[in-house]
């Protein structure tokens, strides 16, 4: 946490310890950089005071470990590093850059995932089919772990906020159920991805999201290695357990050896290098979307977004994008309206799949998660 007077002029004495009295979302290290950055901060003040106000419904998620993951973290007692290694998964396969010390020692050029396991046993993860197709609209945490049969003490969530995302965003957008009268595809250009290009084997969970669908992702960003733009991989498994005579080991080496060859259950996803308004002709012909998505987007912090926001405008597809907090969604809301000349298709709203664990040094006091709150055009 910096101070938010932080180059006004004079040095910071100290740390921010000196919080907004209204907002409480913003703090400074002295009385002389708070009332000098007044000038900027009343503007956006009662909006931070609001925010703040839904830091307990941010907060609620259904699991044993959330007090842990969110007040503890946010309070630096505990860290993701330390939350990992309680759990035996600290570096381990998918979940090597969940925490900074993971995340500096892996490159996105290895792109193993799909080849990871969740190195869990059989009882705490996804690593088969569910028990029955889904009965019901997962509305929450909570309903997605009864229905997968899984423990409230399994930190899965934190890697399959990603494909639980995808599964929110189609209902937010009306789209899975137009797709499943009309098709048994369903096509995303999935833009911005960093973290899951190692997280790929979580992304199985939607042929179990989406059954009898063949799911095409096309995944869109600058942070692709040069020599994977164009690669195509096919997820043809989940992500086995650690116990050695699970069944979910026969069926990975059935798929490796080819006994399995129903591909229209499969989910594909496609590699491209570079921004979506850059790219977007070279595969859209094959590839139209049925639905953008743009994760953690970070609209108002990167220029880079305003073509993509005049392209995705044009073609007239629905898109659903995410970021960390309520704050940089009404940042992203203005920068949408003001291109677009639009009000939002989709209104800001808390993502109730967001991943159960508090961001690392915010910004803001704000409570921060990936893929926190959800918005669309």
């Amino acid at each position: 946490m910096e101070c938010a007077g932080k180059g006004r002029g004079t040095r910071c004495i100290g740390p921010p310890t000196r919080r907004c009295g209204r907002c409480g979302a913003v703090s400074y290290c002295s009385v002389s950089h708070q009332i000098s950055h007044w000038s900027d901060h009343k503007e956006e003040c009662e909006r931070l005071e609001q925010h703040m106000k839904r830091a307990d419904d941010l907060n609620d998620f259904p699991f044993t470990f959330t007090a842990e993951a969110t007040l503890l973290g946010f309070e630096k007692r505990e860290s993701r590093c330390s939350f990992l290694s309680k759990r035996g998964i600290h570096r381990q396969g998918m979940w090597v850059c969940e925490c900074r010390c993971g995340a500096s020692l892996t490159s996105f050029d290895c792109l193993r995932s799909r080849d990871e396991g969740w190195n869990l046993s059989s009882d705490l993860c996804p690593c088969r089919g569910p028990p029955s197709p889904i009965a019901k609209h997962l509305k929450s945490w909570a309903d997605y772990y009864e229905w997968r049969c899984i423990p409230l003490h399994s930190p899965v969530a934190l890697l399959l906020h990603w494909p639980l995302m995808i599964y929110h965003a189609t209902q937010v957008a009306s789209v899975r159920s137009l797709t499943v009268e009309n098709c048994n595809e369903l096509c995303i250009h999935y833009l911005g991805p960093e973290k899951e290009l190692l997280q790929l084997a979580a992304f199985w969970e939607l042929q179990a999201l989406f059954p009898g669908m063949k799911v095409h992702i096309q995944f869109i960003g600058p942070a692709i290695p040069e020599h994977r733009d164009g690669q195509k991989i096919d997820l043809c498994s989940y992500a086995h357990c650690l116990d050695t005579d699970c069944i979910c080991r026969s069926l990975s080496e059935n798929v490796n050896r080819g006994a399995v060859t129903d591909k229209s259950s499969n989910v594909t996803v496609q590699l491209h290098r570079g921004y979506y308004h850059d790219r977007y002709r070279d595969f859209a012909e094959d590839s139209f979307p049925h639905l953008i998505i743009g994760p953690n987007a970070g609209i108002a912090a990167y220029p880079s977004w305003l073509p993509t926001i005049e392209l995705i405008n044009e073609i007239g597809v629905p898109a659903v994008f995410s970021d960390y907090c309520e704050e940089a969604c009404h940042l992203a809301e203005c920068c949408i309206t003001r291109v677009t000349g639009h009000p939002l298709a989709i209104p800001i709203q808390i993502n109730p799949f967001k991943q159960p664990m508090v961001v690392e040094d915010n910004a803001l006091l704000l409570p921060c998660y990936s893929n926190c709150f959800l918005f669309g055009m």
